[in-house]
């Protein structure tokens, strides 16, 4: 080993570090470098923990009657100044302690003819410290104790803010204007993207299986019309207005609604809505008793009227049933404020309700019965029916037998099939003027997809 030239090149190069400062100045320096790093510590986690409080953390705040929390939440209040007092703080903590690092590095050590030695060093040691100590530590400490960390570091990071005021005011300002510039290129989210979006978060089985139908139903709210939710006029039950109050009674009784619409020689001339609840103290009056005093104004709304407008009608009229019109102003069907929410929720089903057998019966994975009154729209959502492949039928045809109508071009035979696309229809059972019953077979899921579907859970 006193020959040099048998010491390995890399072996050298280390041997040519030399100190050039007492070990007084070299602690006083780490020490520094260390406040520093506990200063990004401190702004690190303090921008977790403000930004991750939520709502049940704010309401704790809201009622406690401590001054120190009303700071806290009045620091909340801007928080755009708030982010940008701690994202200039941690830059200016950031560069001051890499720059104390090459201090040291060029001041203290000597590495000879390798001066890229030491740089190397320097990056790498002080990177490791801020990333680790400065930031990662801080903030999954901060992301688990965020109320408590708020607490503890707010009445600082106040006064941080104080301090770098002027220069969040010119950063502020400065996003105000970049906002302002990009603003009009900002694209809106189609409905398709949000669809794909809550399909793509909900690949595996929900722990709450109705999530995601209440996420597509929010969703696909503002396309659905009257026309495609409504009860069909030949489904609606009313009453006539010359009916004395004993059938009334009588009516009402049998089919267990609150409210029932009144028409004078026909559905096309709705006079008014009857409630139940106004006649519960009437029920001892005879058939004399002129009901027609209680009549309700009823409420018309068009056939191509979005139902998230009809929702809101609905709140501000304080009623919870329509008469939907058609272009010339006859009775189309009738709509209530429980079919809109169900485009939301789901089947709403009361005690008169269960009784009722289901619209659509599921033989098996591919193969249903379904009424033919059924809507396609609820076809659709109980059993992934692709409304888009028939959408050059859809203008004249609302339920499953419209559609099977227009696709056969002629009033089908039952047992008869008719096949689109992948789809197959078979009329199970008919009479002279209608179809009463029909068989879906889905099509069979592409097993290429399949195979795709099951490595993607795998």
């Amino acid at each position: 080993m006193d020959n040099p030239d048998e010491v390995p090149q890399a072996m050298a190069t280390w041997l040519q570090i030399e100190m050039h400062a007492s070990s007084l100045e070299l602690v006083f320096a780490c020490l520094l470098i260390a406040f520093l790093l506990f200063l990004s510590a401190l702004i690190s986690g303090s921008e977790v923990a403000f930004f991750s409080l939520n709502r049940s953390n704010l309401d704790e705040l809201e009622e406690s009657e401590s001054k120190s929390d009303k700071d806290l939440l009045q620091l909340l209040s801007k928080p755009k100044d708030l982010l940008a007092g701690l994202l200039i703080a941690n830059n200016l903590v950031n560069v001051s302690t890499v720059i104390i690092s090459y201090y040291v590095t060029v001041r203290f050590f000597s590495f000879g003819d390798s001066a890229w030695l030491g740089l190397l060093l320097q990056t790498i040691i002080i990177t490791f410290l801020i990333v680790m100590f400065g930031e990662v530590v801080p903030k999954v400490y901060a992301t688990e104790n965020n109320l408590t960390v708020s607490r503890k570091l707010h009445a600082p990071i106040r006064f941080l803010i104080f301090t770098l005021k002027p220069f969040i005011a010119i950063l502020v300002r400065g996003t105000h204007l970049i906002d302002g510039r990009f603003k009009k290129y900002n694209q809106s989210v189609s409905k398709d993207e949000l669809n794909q979006a809550i399909e793509l978060t909900y690949e595996e089985e929900p722990a709450y299986p109705d999530e995601k139908d209440i996420l597509k139903g929010i969703v696909n709210f503002g396309e659905i019309t009257t026309r495609q939710i409504m009860v069909p006029r030949q489904q609606i039950k009313a009453v006539d207005l010359e009916e004395d109050f004993d059938a009334i009674k009588s009516k009402l009784i049998e089919w267990g609604y609150s409210r029932v619409p009144v028409y004078k020689e026909s559905l096309d001339r709705i006079e008014g809505i009857l409630y139940l609840k106004d006649l519960l103290t009437k029920t001892n009056e005879g058939a004399e008793y002129d009901w027609r005093v209680m009549l309700r104004k009823p409420f018309f709304v068009p056939e191509k009227k979005k139902i998230d407008n009809l929702f809101r009608d609905f709140q501000k009229k304080h009623t919870h049933m329509a008469v939907v019109v058609d272009e010339y102003g006859g009775c189309a069907g009738l709509i209530t404020l429980e079919d809109v929410l169900e485009e939301i929720v789901g089947e709403i089903n009361d005690e008169y309700d269960e009784v009722e057998e289901s619209q659509i019966q599921q033989i098996d994975e591919r193969l249903f019965v379904c009424e033919a009154s059924v809507l396609l729209h609820d076809l659709s959502r109980q059993t992934g029916f692709e409304l888009e492949l028939f959408e050059d039928y859809l203008a004249d045809a609302d339920t499953l037998a419209g559609l099977v109508l227009e696709l056969a071009g002629k009033f089908p035979e039952i047992g008869e099939e008719i096949a689109f696309e992948k789809y197959r229809f078979w009329v199970e059972e008919a009479d002279d003027r209608r179809i009463i019953k029909i068989k879906l077979e889905l099509p069979a899921v592409d097993a290429e997809k399949e195979d795709e579907r099951n490595n993607a859970d795998v």
